[in-house]
């Protein structure tokens, strides 16, 4: 077959849910039945419209494949499961005769209905963005059926758009997978890899059938060697799959990439399977070493030199250069970010309330198009033709370096005078002791993460107060008398230890950055975190320091309401880090240290006023995990100490929980064991207490709370469902060390499942509390 040309400039995703949340508003009208089917999907075919349009204004080629076909109503990985029959058995009923799946059954499967649980939800590689986890057997059937992207890649022709559609590619879908539960012990999803790849095959055929030129395959396993799978396996299976799929009749042109990391030998691997281009991240990735060179003269090279994950501006110049140097070594050598730009909100333009110096260092999802554009202008032209764009990115980049705040003396030598005694806390022994004597909590103490729905009133309000419609006084008030039903609520309800619900929090990492010097917050920079959900992550650009306290004033005042002990709620260094756009200019370790005293001034003066226990959720603990284990332990060596640093100046008698959620626990559990929190809270109940087996066997020796309610889902568990959980969790872990919660902040419920759902936990962990009183 005649090999098209790979567009000069491309990207590998682009942010799916619009710049003004489109997408998220018409799906959740859909689920609240506030509208049809039909409505939301008119919605989100008006919004990849004008996406299209809008990558086209920006400089990306209409008709020559540069664009991706790579919307998703919630999940790329839950589009490939559908797209290629790997739908759960308890959802078959759901799949039409021809394989389709509606936006009804989709949503079903993404969230769950009725005693049927959804998928599983973790993170995608080191990012925050989550995806549903495939479950795959021996028997699953693979077919193709779903035809969702190809009816949007024909209904992009008919608009003159010749696009680029885009999968998750068999490799990472399958080691992405879980075993279905009844699978044989030694089961492996990537055993069934030659079943799948003729579905995939047949996909693209009929996509090349359709008028496709080249189809995007995504496979980021490549790049790590922390999946169950071993590297040797991968790149088996990527050789064998690729092999396959370019020997295939008829088919588009193939181009596989593989962001977030560094491809290593997996490269000259792909490139001697016959695919026709490679994307590879070098952002995150190196420039391919001497031995792997070779292999790139039969391949067009689409360079990752534009971070697709961080919103910096960045050194064009630098970035030039990388993909200049492998221009004598490949076929042909285009340019794209290193990732897909869903991680990046859609504009710099927009953000008004920005500094105007700050703005002019960063890049957004379309400004990082233009970026694209340019340096595929220079690759092509010369550095003379863009060499007005090379030097103010230079000049961007000096004024960055030179402005005040970015570094502050006085910060940086209370980081440099840190010792290790500042990270020990002392004997656990003790502690116990002291925080038993405080508490006086019974055998199984209930309690919830920290959040309560953020009603429409309470976000009303909090936006009024913001515009300066209401008065700081009027807005306090409406903050206490929610403080205020949130603690009658739990106390009707009986739980034991409680929270002051968080109604004065727009976000669990931007209200802390809105109190921190050293950060700014955007307006509109929404990013997707998963199916509808997104958030605003904030920009730390500058040394952090706390200027005033941050909760101790909505936490005592909760507590001034109850005779029960409540619990202090701060965000860890770590999730800090990772839920905001982080300066590069420095390592991630330094950066950590300066928030941990942030937060352990604001640890000491919860206690000063008297709160006794204190949480610090650290729920990014393992996104952050680099992806290949030769560099975890320099990771979780900072990621730790930074936890230590923030919490060890607490007293015996302060019982300091954290909370862990979609973190893979069982890759992490040394760390998690290693940050030494009196109690660890973690996600549990969508696995079914898996990470029980997990805590049983690392000897870890704390208390610890497996969630029993999945908060993702709108399902309302039963006592029965709860109990079970509770008793499952008893085989791992002892009823003394054992907490009953829910698996996360309740922020995104709605009081009513919300008020249910925390009744049946409390009831059931009676129940329990009864059987082990009458067993004892």
């Amino acid at each position: 077959m005649t090999t098209p040309t790979f567009p000069a400039a491309t990207i590998l995703g682009y942010p799916r849910i619009g710049p003004n949340r489109e997408l998220k508003k018409a799906v959740e009208a859909f689920w609240r039945g506030a509208s049809s089917a039909e409505s939301a999907e008119a919605d989100a075919f008006a919004l990849r419209r004008a996406n299209r349009a809008r990558l086209v204004e920006l400089g990306l080629g209409a008709t020559d494949s540069s664009i991706p076909e790579a919307s998703s109503y919630y999940d790329h990985v839950l589009d490939t499961a559908v797209a290629v029959g790997a739908v759960p058995t308890r959802f078959q009923s759901l799949v039409g005769q021809d394989g389709s799946v509606d936006l009804s059954a989709y949503s079903t499967i993404a969230r769950g209905a009725g005693e049927d649980a959804p998928l599983e939800m973790t993170k995608w590689f080191d990012s925050n963005y989550h995806y549903l986890v495939p479950e795959i057997g021996p028997d699953t059937v693979f077919a193709p059926s779903d035809r969702r992207r190809l009816a949007e890649f024909q209904e992009a022709l008919a608009d003159g758009y010749r696009t680029r559609p885009a999968f998750v590619g068999p490799v990472t879908f399958l080691a992405l997978a879980k075993p279905t539960d009844d699978a044989p012990e030694g089961f492996r999803p990537l055993d069934r890899l030659a079943d799948l790849v003729p579905v995939y095959a047949t996909l693209i055929a009929e996509l090349a059938e359709a008028g496709a030129e080249w189809v995007q395959l995504d496979e980021p396993a490549l790049v790590t060697d922390s999946l169950p799978d071993s590297r040797e396996a991968l790149l088996t299976a990527a050789e064998t799959t690729y092999r396959a799929l370019a020997a295939a009749s008829p088919r588009p042109s193939l181009f596989v990439a593989a962001p977030y990391g560094d491809l290593g030998e997996a490269l000259p691997v792909l490139a001697g399977t016959g695919v026709e281009a490679i994307g590879i991240d070098l952002v995150r990735g190196a420039t391919p070493s001497e031995a792997h060179r070779a292999a790139l003269g039969a391949v067009t090279v689409v360079a990752g030199v534009i971070d697709g994950h961080n919103i910096w501006r960045g050194d064009l110049g630098a970035a030039l250069a990388a993909a200049e140097e492998l221009v004598p070594l490949a076929a042909a050598v285009a340019v794209s970010p290193s990732t897909s730009l869903l991680h990046v909100p859609h504009t710099v333009d927009v953000e008004t309330e920005l500094d105007a110096e700050l703005r002019s260092w960063l890049a957004f999802a379309d400004e990082k198009v233009g970026q694209v554009v340019t340096l595929a202008r220079g690759l092509r032209d010369g550095r003379d033709a863009i060499a007005t764009e090379l030097d103010d990115a230079a000049a961007a980049l000096q004024r960055r370096a030179d402005a005040p705040g970015v570094r502050v003396p006085a910060i940086r030598e209370r980081v440099a005078a840190l010792t290790d005694d500042d990270a020990n806390r002392g004997d656990v022994a003790a502690r116990i002791a002291a925080q038993e004597a405080a508490l006086g909590l019974d055998l199984l103490p209930t309690t919830t993460i920290g959040s309560f729905p953020q009603t429409g009133d309470i976000r009303k309000t909090r936006a009024a107060h913001a515009r300066g419609d209401i008065s700081d006084a009027d807005y306090e008030q409406a903050m206490r008398d929610e403080i205020a039903r949130v603690i009658d609520l739990q106390e009707e309800l009986g739980l034991d230890v409680l929270v002051h619900g968080e109604p004065e929090r727009n976000d669990m990492v931007q209200y802390f950055a809105e109190h921190l010097d050293g950060f700014a917050v955007t307006q509109h920079g929404w990013v997707q975190s998963y199916g509808s959900r997104a958030t605003r992550p904030s920009i730390l650009w500058g040394d952090v320091s706390r200027p005033a306290p941050i909760t101790v004033a909505w936490s005592t005042y909760a507590a001034s309401l109850t005779d029960k002990p409540v619990k202090g709620m701060l965000t860890g260094p770590v999730t800090i880090l990772a839920w905001s756009f982080v300066r590069d200019d420095q390592p991630l370790g330094d950066t950590a240290l300066q928030v941990a005293l942030a937060l352990r001034d604001e640890i000491s003066d919860l206690e000063a006023a008297g709160i006794g226990i204190v949480q610090v959720d650290e729920p990014a603990l393992r996104e952050l995990l680099p992806l290949r284990r030769a560099d975890q332990p320099a990771y979780l060596d900072w990621s730790v100490r930074s936890f230590r640093v923030a919490t060890s100046g607490a007293a015996d008698a302060t019982q300091i929980h954290t909370h862990l959620c979609y973190s893979e626990f069982a890759q992490v559990i040394d760390a998690i064991d290693a940050l030494g929190a009196d109690v660890t809270s973690i996600e549990a109940a969508r696995s079914r207490m898996e990470v029980v087996d997990d805590v049983a066997a690392s000897g870890f020796s704390r208390a610890v709370g497996p969630g029993v309610y999945d908060i993702h889902s709108p399902r309302v568990p039963s006592v029965q469902e709860v109990t079970g959980l509770i008793e499952r969790a008893l085989d791992g872990v002892p009823a003394t060390r054992l907490w009953i919660n829910p698996d996360c902040g309740l922020k995104t419920r709605g009081y009513e499942e919300t008020t249910a759902s925390l009744r049946n936990l409390v009831a059931a962990t009676r129940a329990v509390r009864e059987e082990l009183a009458a067993g004892a």
